[in-house]
Parts: structure tokens; sequence; C-alpha cells
């Protein structure tokens, strides 16, 4: 990759490294379809539940685009349902991983190096554009440029993201968190490793999310997750993470303040 990259795409860079390297195993074990087949039976996941409304979309030979791909993940499981996928990473060791795993599945996906400020793609190229856990990552004007610039007008815009409001971020960074609380809950949400966030990783806020909204329609749905799980306890505690999730159902209109993940789809204005 040729552009020079800022001081915190070059943080970023440098930790997906190191997380590419721990990572190398996945190439050795059989591939996750799982979510797939039947993902509505999961509905208090944000992530299963992103995939319930992706299987009711059209994708059948439609142009996808993942931001900011990873492993490879997302851009594997739409190809597998028929899109044309166009994914990219700004590592190149992710990406490694990621083309690897698609060849070794048949899957014929446009796996590219790039930032998300500056993609290299033309103009209205996409007719759906997937954002899951990167938009807290980048510099979000910047990005949300570059994606209604490669967008064909009235693309579909699908966002997975970590979220908090500005007022819980404050308790959450407060000193007693901070220095008491967090580190006990970490072992305890998080397990024995180390969780995967990097240096400069900061939650969407309700202004972030004013910012990624400002060139889309009204979205088609926006669903809350996660008031406790993840934050006070782990989501594979699966009955607490479904009374979170039917609690934060039942304060909707308080969704704003009290989620810990914000799901939605909106099509893209131009």
């Amino acid at each position: 990759m040729n552009t020079e990259l800022t001081e915190r795409q070059q943080r970023e860079l440098d930790y997906h490294r190191e997380h590419a390297k721990e990572h190398q195993r996945i190439l050795s074990a059989p591939f996750a379809w799982d979510v797939l087949n039947k993902p509505e039976r999961r509905w208090w996941n944000a992530y299963w539940q992103m995939y319930a409304y992706l299987l009711t979309c059209d994708l059948k030979d439609k142009q996808v685009l993942v931001v900011g791909c990873g492993f490879g993940d997302d851009a594997l499981r739409l190809s597998k349902l028929g899109a044309k996928v166009s994914a990219f990473d700004l590592s190149p060791d992710s990406l490694q991983i990621a083309k690897a795993l698609a060849t070794r599945e048949g899957l014929t996906i446009d796996f590219q190096e790039m930032p998300a400020e500056r993609m290299r793609y033309t103009d209205s190229s996409f007719d759906y554009v997937l954002a899951r856990d990167i938009l807290h990552h980048v510099d979000i004007a910047l990005t949300m440029k570059e994606i209604h610039r490669v967008a064909k007008p009235d693309a579909l815009f699908i966002v997975n993201e970590i979220y908090s409001h500005s007022i819980t971020d404050k308790i959450r960074h407060c000193a007693l968190v901070e220095k008491i609380l967090y580190p006990r809950l970490r072992k305890l949400i998080y397990g024995p490793g180390k969780p995967y966030i990097t240096e400069v990783e900061r939650k969407l806020s309700e202004m972030d999310l004013k910012e990624t909204t400002k060139p889309l329609r009204e979205p088609e749905f926006f669903k809350h997750f996660n008031f406790i799980a993840t934050r006070l306890l782990p989501d594979r505690l699966e009955f607490f993470a479904k009374l979170d999730r039917l609690l934060l159902r039942a304060l909707y209109p308080m969704g704003s303040w009290l989620a810990g993940r914000v799901l939605f789809s909106a099509r893209i204005q131009k």
C-alpha cells in the first residue's frame, strides 16, 4: 500500500499485525457457516440478527462492499449468499488470512488493502455496504464521505457497531470504574485472554451516530443491544443475554442512553 498512513492508522496496523500472528490457527479450522442457518433463533444477539436481516435482502449478483473486512468472515458469508463481494482492510496480515480462507472455500472475492478514509473504488459502485465493528476505528466524517461516494443511489448501508452514549462513557471511564471495577469485570467478561481492543479504540457516541447517518435516509430499522451484556456480564451467559435484550426492547425510548451496541440499516441518499 503506497498511501501515507496517519499515526492512528499506523498504530492500528501494528496492532493487527500481531493479532493476525496470534490467529493463524484460523486457517486450519473449519469455517463457521452456522450464522446463515436460521440466524433468527438467536434473537438477542446483534451479529445473528444482522444476518437474519441480510438473508431477507436481495443479495444475489449484487455488488456488496465490506468495510474493514478483517479476517474475511462477513465477506465469505456474503459471497456464499451469492453476492459479488469487494472487501478491504488496512492490515495486509489480516487480508492474507482472508484471501487464504476464500481460496480454501472456493469463493471469488475482491480483497484489497486500503484505508477506509481513502478508498480506490469508482463512484457509485455498490448496491450494499456493510460496516461491522469498523467505524469506531476510523475517521467517521472522511469514511462516510467515501462510503457515500462509492455507493449507488439508494444503496443499502448496514451498520453493526459498539456504542456508548457520552454520559454512559463518562461513567465507564470514571476513576471508580477504571481503577477498581473494570479490572475485576474484565476477566469475567473477556476470560483469561487479552481482549481484542486496540489502543485507539473508542465506542461510537451519539455524536458519531449523527455523523454516520448524515447521508442516510430514515433507517429501515434501528435496534439496541448490550445494556448489561459485555459491560457487567459476558454475553456467553445466554439467560442474561436474553434478559438484557428484552430489557432494552422494553425501554426502547431510552435505548440510545443505555445500549452498548447498535444495529441499523438505511438507504444512502444521493
